[in-house]
């Protein structure tokens, strides 16, 4: 009985030294692995991300690419603090978005690339076979729209009122010779106007999702130096945090400005 009695103390007293640590070597490190979480419309935008995914890993930073299909929701995941970041706009529409929503505090961190955007049509195959009173469609975002609508002021198929910026509107048009009916639609919905319209104004990264090859497929298009700069888009603030700054260094690499150039092949131009 005695026996049995000290056998149950040692027993007791060997789960107390365990329970409080004792084993040797038994606890897990903690883990020093950031995780990042940013926005992305899917091209080119998160196809860019994706490269850089390994290069973070080795900085001790998880990437986690959420892909969005609209220009909105990105900026209130990100204001919401849903997401650390996001990579899919201008910051002439961040501008404007802000404007728009007093209550969101973002700025850009830093810009990544430009996005030519284009003039399409899979009823033409010159904008000189335009008839009267054609259907063309365009962002109804004001930024994206105002920039479609000098888009085919440089085309040639209408006249802005003088002065006109970024910000141009309908309203804006001076002279329409072909009567153009133009049609506004979220950017997200122009490839899909494509069966319903003659032309259509379309964002390069929804051109890409819709196979379409700006290079080849974009009856016009605009130059290479546009001044419309994908960024880098964070909470007020956050552009000095540790995480943000490599993101924005490895995504400027050598290796990414090859990536952009030999995957895309001009239809996205490398803005650093």
């Amino acid at each position: 009985m005695k026996g049995k009695f000290l056998a149950a103390i040692t027993l007791a007293a060997t789960l107390l030294l365990t329970g409080c640590g004792g084993g040797d070597g038994e606890k897990p490190a903690a883990s020093s692995e950031t995780t990042l979480k940013i926005g992305a419309t899917p091209a080119p935008h998160a196809e860019i991300l994706e490269q850089i995914k390994p290069d973070l890993k080795e900085q001790g930073i998880e990437l986690e690419i959420i892909e969005f299909n609209d220009y909105v929701q990105p900026n209130i995941a990100l204001n919401d603090k849903e997401l650390d970041a996001n990579f899919f706009q201008h910051e002439p529409y961040l501008n404007d978005f802000i404007g728009e929503h007093t209550d969101v505090k973002l700025k850009n961190a830093g810009g990544v690339h430009v996005e030519p955007m284009g003039i399409y049509s899979k009823k033409i195959k010159d904008l000189n076979e335009l008839v009267n009173g054609a259907a063309v469609s365009i962002p109804n975002d004001p930024t994206n729209g105002g920039r479609a609508l000098l888009l085919l002021q440089k085309a040639g198929l209408l006249q802005l009122k003088e002065g006109t910026t970024e910000k141009a509107t309908i309203q804006d048009i001076a002279a329409n010779p072909k009567n153009l009916l133009i049609q506004e639609v979220e950017a997200a919905q122009l490839p899909r106007t494509l069966e319903d319209v003659d032309i259509s104004i379309i964002n390069t990264n929804f051109a890409l999702n819709a196979d379409l090859n700006p290079m080849k497929d974009a009856l016009f298009i605009e130059d290479k130096d546009s001044p419309y700069v994908n960024i880098i888009a964070v909470r007020d603030g956050d552009e000095n945090r540790d995480d943000i700054k490599k993101l924005l260094t490895t995504i400027k690499s050598d290796k990414i400005k090859k990536f952009i150039e030999d995957k895309y092949q001009g239809a996205i131009v490398p803005a650093f």
